[in-house]
């Protein structure tokens, strides 16, 4: 993105980390890993998000996992819902949560599309976190959702909600241009 923050880029007249954290704290704790208590991104923070600081975030997703999973209580299950999503709804998170009622037996409640194709949020059972400090690279939780496959039940959200993640520029005039 260049200079630019992507997850400061306005969607709806709000920066796109903030509407993402709004849509999760009505369904629980929500913690944001950021490279520093002052970094940039923590002024968009709405009251009621927690930030952890991770020091080693230049080793990639799974040092912001690790650090984050760390934060939540080990009774509650981790709903990782990645901040560059802009089609994401708060229903979507919902679904994804109540899930795991309709699918008790799973580990994993992942959204995906109407093909299956998994993507974001997910949410991992409570007894998969020590899964997560054993992360490395910029994989994100890959490693656990493979070893879980058989444990995993996909939830269908509409659209691509579950897929659409803005990386660069490009990705963000696209995605403007189809909402017009």
């Amino acid at each position: 993105m260049g200079k630019r923050d992507k997850l400061l880029e306005p969607v709806d007249g709000v920066p796109l980390l903030r509407r993402i954290v709004d849509l999760c704290l009505p369904h629980g704790p929500v913690v944001v890993t950021l490279p520093a208590q002052d970094h940039p991104r923590a002024a968009s923070l709405p009251d009621g998000a927690r930030i952890v600081v991770v020091s080693d975030w230049e080793t990639g997703m799974s040092a912001s996992l690790r650090a984050g999973v760390a934060d939540i209580a080990p009774n509650r299950d981790i709903l990782i819902q990645p901040a560059d999503m802009p089609e994401m709804t708060s229903d979507d998170i919902a679904q994804v949560i109540a899930a795991r009622e309709t699918a008790p037996d799973a580990l994993i409640w992942q959204a995906a599309d109407a093909d299956e194709h998994p993507g974001h949020p997910v949410l991992f059972h409570n007894s998969l976190r020590a899964g997560f400090a054993n992360l490395t690279g910029d994989a994100g939780a890959r490693a656990i959702v493979a070893e879980n496959r058989a444990r995993r039940h996909l939830v269908p959200l509409p659209g691509r909600h579950a897929l659409i993640d803005l990386d660069t520029p490009e990705d963000w005039a696209a995605w403007r241009k189809s909402r017009t």
